[in-house]
């Protein structure tokens, strides 16, 4: 017997999960508070990792307290990404799992905070991959998305765009970091944690499965089409 509910939904996280972005943003984030002689450290990085883009720029000026406005960095941030967050690779084993879900017919849909302009920017290369999900909520733009992660707005909205609406029970969550990990399990779903080897073992307590690879998740264990 597993000691895991069985799914019949899919939701992924893109950021740090499906696209090799994190370093990109680090980078990013790292050329406008420099100009403040400040560090973009891994402790502040772990703390926003999956917030909503408003929340994050102010989570930043405030923890490192940068002499502007927030408005003033998320403007100056924004011009960073467009320059240093473009064609990112795919992470390890996010092409397989996708694709193996995909022709098994499990319904599966994205839930980024990112906007959706930074979305297009962001998968331009990888289109086609992108065409297997049924549908993408991008948290930064999307009016239905109430609050950032932590909070669950973005995987219940995510869920209710599936045709056949299910309930959060029968939803598995993808995600990589411990701001998203919160919000699967504040939407009463189960969550597989993938997680950058930096985050720490605490950080990981609430998920209900971490992997080092999305590919390895035992998806029988949920019901699932085991991967061959």
């Amino acid at each position: 017997m597993s000691k895991f509910r069985h799914v019949s939904h899919v939701i992924f996280d893109m950021d740090g999960l499906i696209l090799d972005t994190e370093p990109l943003y680090t980078k990013a984030i790292q050329n406008v508070v420099s100009k403040y002689g400040k560090n973009f450290t891994w402790d502040v990085k772990l703390n926003m990792m999956g917030l909503h883009r408003i929340e994050g720029s102010k989570y930043i000026v405030d923890k490192l307290d940068l002499p502007i406005t927030w408005e003033e960095y998320d403007a100056d941030v924004q011009e960073q990404y467009k320059v240093v967050v473009t064609n990112p690779e795919l992470l390890p084993g996010a092409r397989n799992l996708i694709q193996h879900l995909a022709k098994q017919n499990v319904p599966i849909a994205v839930a980024t905070s990112s906007s959706l302009d930074s979305f297009e920017l962001k998968t331009a290369k990888h289109k086609e991959l992108f065409k297997l999900f049924d549908h993408i909520v991008c948290g930064g733009t999307d009016p239905a998305v109430k609050n950032g992660k932590p909070a669950p707005d973005i995987f219940l909205v995510a869920a209710t765009r599936f045709p056949d609406k299910p309930s959060p029970d029968k939803c598995l969550v993808f995600e990589d970091a411990p701001n998203g990990v919160q919000a699967a399990v504040s939407a009463g779903m189960q969550v597989v944690m993938v997680p950058d080897e930096n985050v720490p073992v605490e950080a990981r307590k609430n998920a209900t499965l971490v992997v080092n690879s999305l590919d390895k998740t035992p998806l029988e264990q949920f019901g699932l089409p085991p991967i061959k």
